[in-house]
């Protein structure tokens, strides 16, 4: 089949009169200037254009020029056509695109022909034409289009631009004979191209850096839907097909509208990157905002933007399922191969597929409710049919209030989350299917709600939806050797749906201004109680959604070795019902918001709150733990280990009446016999860097040994920094006799311990080289990466009250960039603060660093002391 001829009636008559076939002769310069201009033209009509018409004037554009230098190597004097293929076959192109020609030829070429073809395309590459082309024959296109998908795909959109027409016209007839490709072929070919690239994006639509060609639900879905009809009805398109009742006019405009809005994405995706960039990158967001009309006051006009463009790409999907399965159903599958049975009187199964059996049965809108019952009740279910799909779209968008206020589609609904398998198929396919947001309207709006920054990977809507499905696996016995602890809590809670309900509403308050998850909690509350909850069921939910933060917030930024940290976070919690409900809830949460930041790191430190809090609990919060106790405990159970390696007894007591107390009490047995033994074996003149060869807590631990300094801190995150070594916890402390011991835990820039023994040797010798240096070692100031480059973290420095009186807690929180712990570290010495322990954690672009500090001589700052420091870091950091 061939595209219809480009229209170039919107292109400016001058921009054609230049390129019109004439006696003119352009030079390089003279068409290199011209598309500029014509680029410009474009972009100042953009706005306010249709978009199919700036496509379309861009290749008629381009059609100009080849056909005039065409002309100009004389090319039109051969037996050869110059044909356009691909996107610029139908006569869509983007400013930047590539151009894919194909210059059709007899079966063979004489020498002359070659140098004047290859004289045309190096002029073609001159003008800045990202030209991709190929020289064949009419038997070549058909023996390489029959082995690549691709190239038959290609061909299927050719369109004559200028040459001989006998030969185009030859091909044409030959790719739509079944020798060719049979409709049957091409589809199964295509769908598995498609399922293929969405591996690609491992099924995830909603991340936040799209590809708005590739990505699910994104151009490439649309033109697939197209391909494929286009293939078995010859059809020109899109609509061509409604006469055909593939598509319905609904859906039809629905396509175009979807795909107006990806084009203008792309279109301006373009102009903003300045070449052929189909990733929608932070780098680019604003400004493409911007170009499309959303404004340019910081992020909103970005998340107004992308909550569009996830509602868009929502839509395509659940178009692309319905219209891909109804071709194969109802075009390529025949009824007889098909195998029913009833369900009941309103629902049937063909073959694995749920469909109805009455066109008007969502007339009833609790039939819906009830379809995704009986798929969670029936494991042979395995997907919707592709007509209950067409019924149930029409039936949701007649939908004048949510499903939940009818009170046979709450009881239904609570059955669903009850059902053992109901958060299984039956809730992707409601997530999916927009029905979560049919049933419960302050769902619809999350969807596509983003937050422009580098913490949330996906939209709140596809979020909360992961985070219920992690809930669900935890309950799933197959899924206990990946969460052990919490399959072990979940598998023994009475009332999972509490933990369900949680994970649906945690988020639900984002969008809406003020505490997210206050404003959840008072419509968990609400939504419980009016789905007959006992109040006891419905404040648990609604106190697990107002505080779903606390336990990520703790571990991460607390010393969670800290009795007092414990008991202020236990009399939160309360008793050990909610610390499971919270364990859970919080592990489910963290890995559904970026799984690239979940590590082992998080995961244990979780895990440690989690059994110290439930230690507390049963031993009484009331009952503060005897620090001496604890200190003579750790002492003997390191002194055993070490009596085993035969280390003299006198020497360790030596040893350990140069240290503080706060040395026993943070740290364990272990790690005070493996430090105390190496630093008795080791010559105290140079310093002493141990590095774990067994992960710490999920991470690698750095031990220091040296004479106290006040660069050490410095220069040691200094030092890591240049390793590309991230630190996520520090302990400094100081002995009586002038040596300090500092302890930092460190992922390398997979987010994983650091594994290679070789490696690690070579960054111990490398730190005692550099603690052995006199002063701070000044870094060449490092580049920022490309995401980091777009964000803005306003600098906050907050002192927070705690228990110890000769103690200060700092937050700072600001932009996370290379060397910002040096920064604070080089501050920290300027102003003779003592480091005592660091919490370092970043949540994507943003670094929230907890430091507990104090003055040389172990106080507490006063306001004023605490006033100018947080000048000095502010005026150092930012």
């Amino acid at each position: 089949m061939t595209s219809q001829p480009v229209s170039a009636h919107i292109v400016p008559a001058h921009f054609i009169e230049k390129l019109a076939l004439s006696a003119d002769f352009l030079s390089t310069r003279d068409i290199c200037l011209l598309s500029q201009a014509f680029k410009e033209w474009l972009k100042d009509v953009f706005i306010d254009s249709d978009i199919s018409d700036l496509l379309s004037a861009r290749a008629a554009f381009v059609d100009a020029i080849l056909t005039k230098l065409w002309c100009q190597h004389h090319l039109d004097e051969y037996q050869i056509s110059l044909v356009a293929v691909g996107g610029y076959g139908r006569g869509e192109l983007h400013p930047q695109s590539d151009i894919d020609i194909l210059l059709l030829t007899q079966e063979q070429i004489n020498v002359e022909l070659e140098e004047k073809i290859s004289s045309f395309i190096t002029q073609l590459w001159d003008i800045k034409l990202d030209i991709g082309h190929s020289v064949r024959s009419i038997k070549e296109c058909l023996k390489q289009a029959v082995k690549e998908v691709t190239i038959a795909t290609n061909l299927m959109e050719m369109r004559q631009i200028t040459g001989n027409e006998t030969l185009t016209q030859q091909l044409m007839p030959l790719l739509n004979e079944d020798v060719f490709w049979t409709s049957e072929k091409f589809f199964l070919a295509k769908c598995k191209e498609q399922e293929n690239r969405h591996q690609q994006y491992r099924g995830a639509a909603y991340t936040l850096e799209p590809n708005l060609k590739a990505n699910p639900g994104g151009l490439r879905d649309i033109q697939t839907i197209a391909w494929v009809a286009k293939r078995h009805f010859s059809a020109d398109s899109l609509e061509e097909l409604v006469e055909h009742n593939y598509l319905y006019p609904n859906e039809f405009f629905e396509l175009l509208e979807s795909q107006d809005y990806l084009w203008r994405m792309r279109f301006a995706l373009h102009f903003v990157a300045g070449r052929n960039e189909n990733r929608l990158l932070f780098d680019y967001q604003a400004d493409v905002a911007k170009m499309m009309g959303f404004g340019d006051e910081g992020k909103a006009p970005i998340e107004r933007m992308m909550k569009r463009f996830f509602r868009i790409i929502s839509r395509v999907t659940e178009l692309n399922t319905m219209l891909l399965q109804h071709f194969e159903q109802a075009i390529i599958k025949k009824p007889e191969q098909s195998s029913v049975s009833i369900i009941n009187q309103d629902f049937e199964l063909v073959d694995t597929l749920i469909n109805t059996r009455n066109d008007r049965i969502f007339m009833r809108p609790v039939k819906m409710i009830e379809m995704f019952l009986i798929i969670a009740q029936e494991p042979a279910i395995k997907g919707i049919h592709s007509h209950t799909i067409r019924l149930m779209r029409n039936a949701r968008r007649r939908l004048i209030s949510g499903l939940i206020d009818y009170a046979e589609c709450r009881r239904m609904f609570m059955a669903i989350i009850r059902h053992p398998r109901g958060l299984g198929l039956a809730l992707t396919l409601m997530h999916k299917h927009s029905i979560i947001g049919a049933y419960l309207p302050l769902w619809r709006n999350i969807v596509g709600q983003m937050q422009f920054d580098l913490f949330h990977a996906y939209s709140v809507d596809e979020h909360s939806y992961r985070v219920v499905k992690n809930l669900y696996q935890f309950s799933q016995k197959e899924h206990n050797h990946k969460f052990p602890l919490c399959s072990k809590i979940a598998q023994k809670i009475r009332k999972p749906e509490v933990l369900y309900l949680a994970g649906f509403f945690h988020d639900i308050g984002k969008g809406r201004g003020g505490n997210h998850a206050q404003l959840g909690a008072v419509d968990a509350l609400n939504f419980c109680l009016s789905h007959q909850m006992s109040k006891h069921d419905s404040n648990m939910v609604a106190w697990l959604v107002e505080y779903h933060l606390l336990m990520s917030v703790t571990a991460q930024r607390r010393d969670i070795t800290d009795e007092n940290v414990i008991r202020t976070f236990g009399e939160i919690v309360r008793d050990e019902a909610h610390l499971n409900y919270l364990y859970c809830l919080t592990v489910a949460d963290m890995r559904a918001t970026n799984e690239s930041l979940w590590n082992n790191w998080k995961a244990n430190l979780l895990e440690e709150l989690y059994f110290n809090t439930l230690s507390a609990f049963r031993h009484g919060l009331e009952k503060p733990v005897e620090i001496r106790a604890k200190i003579r405990e750790n002492q003997q159970q390191a002194l055993a280990i070490l009596s085993k390696n035969n280390i003299d007894e006198h020497a360790i007591k030596a040893l350990w009446h140069e240290f503080k107390i706060d040395y026993f009490l943070r740290y364990s047995p272990e790690q005070i016999a493996r430090q105390c033994q190496n630093i008795l074996k080791h010559d105290r003149e140079k310093p002493l860097v141990l590095i774990s060869p067994e992960p710490y807590r999920g991470g690698t631990e750095v031990f220091i040994f040296t004479k106290e300094k006040s660069n050490t801190f410095a220069n040691t995150v200094s030092f890591l920094d240049t390793k590309k070594l991230s630190i996520h916890d520090a302990k400094i402390i100081t002995t009586k006799t002038g040596y300090t011991v500092n302890t930092f835990v460190v992922l390398d820039s997979r987010n994983k311990p650091l594994r290679e023994r070789f490696y690690t040797k070579e960054i111990s010798q490398a730190l005692v080289d550099k603690l052995g240096q006199e002063g701070v070692c000044y870094l060449p100031e490092p580049k920022l990466p490309r995401q980091i480059k777009q964000f803005k973290v306003p600098l906050r420095v907050n002192f927070i009250k705690i228990h110890a009186k000769n103690r200060t807690m700092i937050e700072i929180i600001a932009l996370d960039r290379p060397g910002l712990l040096s920064n604070i570290g080089q501050v920290f010495q300027k102003e003779q603060i003592n480091i005592h322990s660091a919490k370092i954690t970043t949540f994507g672009e943003k670094a929230d660093d907890v430091f507990t500090i104090s003055t040389l001589e172990n106080n507490a700052l006063t306001s004023q002391e605490q006033e100018d420091l947080a000048i000095r870091l502010t005026q150092e950091i930012d």
